[in-house]
């Protein structure tokens, strides 16, 4: 089977494309088939790192980002303009990418990148398939949607924001979450992480501002710490710059206390263990987290991105907090906001197993196999 894979410039779009890749290829080979892989996208992008680092051939192709605004006279912009040009250019190499490569189906996900080489697909007649990855419906996304792909959708609210021609043939997957991530061992996590100071008769808050650290979260976490270490063990996943800063910030408190705090740069594959041990998670609201906490059933304090492309962060995190499957801040960002928010999660255990509950109702951890029926469907495979 031939599959072109095409999406990136962000991880929530990269990593569901991998996983679903990855899936496929074995889903394949238990029936004595092989997968040829193709990987379309952006030059000196995340999705390049990710597909070569895996052993994924790649293709570059032109790619322009067309930048929102409610003025039209913004839209025009010079950049706009010349970007919109790179993106019909990358149409016409993606045409002859397609041809020469010659799939079985084209899978999209998301992002700039996605748009000429998804029109190119269809251009050519090839099958395509569209994973949508958060609550609401991406720009490329709905482009792609009405030039008569196949989508595959994360949630069912989502369904109702489709055209009407794509509607009927979308299908609810669920976003394709590692199967790493859902085989965490909890009694490990402690010593992986080196974490002495780990009571376990205290609940954990694993913290988490993604690759990099959150200034915002980190900062939020630390004004708490006096009040929150009383009552849990907390994880503090950082980023390189914040870690003095964190650390400095229980040096004053009783070491019993501070022993509590472990920071750390970043989280690598001791993730699973960690995610496993943790009864709350603070985090970004991003689709890839959303992913694998409801995945795992994991009780969540949400603080979304705003600067996040629709807002959808703000949008993913409402949705799961009206749904008793989360709770977040929305608007104040704060010690005490997240103090309210925390205190019955930490104070109450059938209170965070409840919202634990409601999250795992919303995870679909078989999201890439269900994905993985789409893109042999559209195959005909």
């Amino acid at each position: 089977m031939r599959l072109i894979v095409t999406g990136g410039g962000t991880g929530g779009h990269t990593y569901p494309a991998l996983t679903a890749v990855n899936a496929l290829r074995e889903r394949l080979e238990g029936d004595g088939r092989w997968l040829r892989v193709l990987w379309v996208g952006a030059q000196d992008s995340l999705e390049k790192r990710v597909a070569t680092s895996n052993g994924i051939p790649f293709q570059a192709v032109d790619t322009g980002k067309v930048r929102r605004s409610a003025n039209p006279l913004k839209l025009a912009s010079a950049r706009n303009i010349r970007d919109m040009g790179k993106a019909v250019r990358g149409v016409f190499q993606s045409r002859r990418v397609v041809a020469d490569f010659d799939p079985d189906v084209v899978l999209a996900t998301g992002g700039y990148v996605a748009v000429p080489v998804g029109l190119a697909a269809r251009l050519a007649r090839r099958p395509l398939v569209v994973h949508e990855q958060t609550v609401l419906l991406g720009l490329a996304n709905r482009v792609l949607a009405r030039a008569g792909a196949r989508m595959a959708v994360t949630s069912e609210s989502t369904l109702k924001l489709l055209p009407d021609s794509a509607r009927s043939g979308a299908v609810v997957t669920g976003n394709p979450v590692r199967p790493a991530v859902l085989a965490g061992q909890a009694e490990r996590a402690a010593a992986e992480l080196g974490f002495g100071g780990y009571d376990p008769a205290l609940p954990t808050v694993y913290v988490t501002g993604g690759a990099q650290g959150s200034v915002q979260i980190n900062t939020t976490v630390r004004d708490l710490l006096p009040w929150l270490l009383e009552r849990a063990n907390v994880v503090h996943q950082c980023g390189e710059a914040n870690v003095g800063d964190l650390r400095a910030a229980t040096r004053d408190l009783d070491p019993a206390l501070a022993a509590r705090h472990h920071v750390t740069a970043f989280v690598g594959p001791e993730l699973p263990d960690v995610l496993a041990l943790a009864d709350v998670v603070v985090s970004r609201s991003g689709a890839g987290t959303i992913a694998e906490l409801t995945a795992l059933g994991k009780a969540a304090v949400f603080v979304p991105l705003t600067s996040s492309a629709g807002d959808e962060q703000r949008h993913n995190a409402r949705h799961l907090q009206e749904a008793g499957a989360a709770l977040a801040l929305l608007e104040e960002v704060s010690a005490q906001a997240l103090r309210a928010k925390l205190e019955p999660l930490l104070a109450d255990p059938a209170r965070r197993a409840a919202v634990a509950g409601k999250a795992r109702e919303h995870g679909r951890p078989n999201a890439a196999e269900r994905l993985v029926d789409v893109v042999l469907t559209a195959a005909g495979g």
